[in-house]
């Protein structure tokens, strides 16, 4: 990499005032050159920051000593989250959704990573083959917790074979190195049918309860098989496959309520959707730290509509407290707008909204009965469900996160110019679409609104004031 660059300064921040510009290079704070964000935070937490920065145009590098209080944001933001070398991934999964990917798609979609700092900073999932000494001493020092760990079989050989890499069988080791020491750790478990699941499941979680009982969560996720997989072996659930993993999984949350007083292990919300289920209630979750992968999504849902939570916790991360920490992947600003941070006012783009009489929420195959069931309970019977049936990855691949703008085009074509349209934000990073598309592509209009219950409801709620004063 050529260097991490200031992306943005802060206005009355004690960076302001000194000689530093937007696109000026960061050498090195307080004389160390810091590798990630996470160094880059604890270098300027003092009172008394030294900079040292390249200017493009400049021939010699130049500093710049900032004077401020201990702990007081330095007020700016930096264009990247690793500033030497993502650390990559040497695995060649089974089941890695990357291998799945049409080409053609933004080139950072094809990137695969297995850094433990991205774990930490983002909740991205490392299998630790990557993992070595230096790094758990790091991680150890600098009380990197938590980190997520995909584990999908402890039987050294099947976990090998499903990495298609030898050191699958031996990088648990260091699992149970960083929970020795204290590292918080959620783990996940990709079951493949006839694969990791059945029997092979069992001896997982049974190694799970023995082996490895610190473990704050672990997440039974179903595979996601798309008709782009070259896998033979991969293929999705049946509905009796997949009541089993629920069934299995119910057994051993007994088991760790019994032996830890707590609830370890759970299936993801859509194992109950495959299964004819419906997903574990709210208040069956000890924490939403899994919710990405499916762990309570559902069921956070339901009840921030309510009016009985707030869903913004979805994700784990350091960035969420790193002031000028740069948003990355799916969590970059979702619509693209200048107010989609999460500190912006939420509701204000709807401020001035002129509903239509006929409204409309675009979601995916597994979100869109559950939504109708939610709006039919609350009256809101006249609120049209688009279900936006995936063919562009095709196979198992229903959640509203992955609708496509080519999916969204075909649904939106047949839809009255009359009718609002809400689209949640879930499926969009910086404005664009998975396929490259963007919302200005899409042959209707549509409002964006943040993928959470209550930002819905407040929506809806406002349809429903503006019919009134109509009517």
């Amino acid at each position: 990499m050529s260097g991490v660059r200031i992306s943005s300064i802060s206005a009355q921040s004690p960076a302001t005032g000194g000689d530093i510009e937007v696109g000026d290079e960061l050498v090195s704070i307080n004389g160390r050159e810091p590798t990630d964000i996470i160094e880059y935070q604890q270098l300027i937490d003092g009172d008394r920051v030294t900079l040292v920065l390249q200017r493009e145009g400049r021939a010699l590098r130049h500093k710049v000593t900032i004077t401020k209080d201990v702990g007081q944001p330095l007020g700016l933001s930096i264009d990247s989250a690793v500033f030497d070398r993502i650390r990559t991934c040497d695995n060649h999964c089974t089941f890695c959704f990357i291998y799945q990917l049409p080409k053609g798609l933004r080139r950072s979609l094809y990137v695969k990573d297995d850094d433990f700092r991205l774990s930490f900073l983002y909740g991205n999932y490392t299998t630790l083959t990557r993992f070595t000494e230096f790094d758990l001493e790091r991680v150890i020092d600098e009380k990197l917790s938590p980190l997520y760990v995909s584990i999908h079989s402890t039987n050294p050989e099947l976990r090998a074979e499903m990495l298609r890499n030898p050191r699958g069988a031996t990088s648990l080791r260091w699992l149970r190195e960083l929970l020795k020491a204290g590292i918080e750790v959620h783990a996940q478990v990709v079951v493949c049918p006839g694969v990791n699941d059945g029997a092979e499941l069992e001896r997982t979680l049974q190694d799970v309860v023995t082996l490895y009982p610190e473990l704050a969560t672990v997440a039974l996720v179903p595979v996601g098989v798309s008709d782009f997989t070259l896998e033979e072996t991969m293929r999705s659930h049946t509905p009796e496959e997949a009541a089993r993993v629920i069934d299995l999984s119910d057994k051993y949350q007994r088991l760790t309520r019994e032996l830890f007083g707590r609830v370890s292990v759970y299936s993801s919300d859509e194992f109950y959707l495959v299964a004819g289920r419906s997903p574990q209630p709210a208040g069956s979750f000890e924490s939403l730290d899994q919710a990405e992968n499916g762990i309570g999504l559902v069921a956070a849902f339901l009840d921030s509509f309510d009016g009985h939570a707030e869903m913004d916790r979805l994700g784990t991360g350091f960035f969420q407290s790193v002031d000028g920490a740069p948003a990355w992947g799916y969590r970059a600003p979702r619509d693209g707008a200048p107010d989609a941070s999460p500190s912006a006012p939420r509701h204000e783009k709807f401020a001035h909204e002129e509903f239509a009489h006929d409204v409309a929420i675009l979601t995916g195959e597994y979100a869109a009965p559950i939504l109708r069931e939610l709006l039919d309970r609350h009256d809101l019977r006249d609120i049209e469900v688009l279900t936006v049936r995936n063919r562009y990855f095709g196979g198992n691949i229903k959640v509203a996160g992955l609708m496509t703008g080519a999916d969204l085009q075909r649904v939106l074509a047949t839809v009255p110019p009359t009718t609002t349209c809400l689209l949640p934000d879930v499926c969009l990073s910086e404005g664009r679409f998975l396929d490259g598309l963007s919302v200005e592509d899409l042959p209707h209009r549509v409002s964006i609104v943040r993928t959470t219950g209550q930002d819905l409801r407040l929506v809806l709620e406002r349809v429903r004031a503006k019919r009134l004063v109509r009517s």
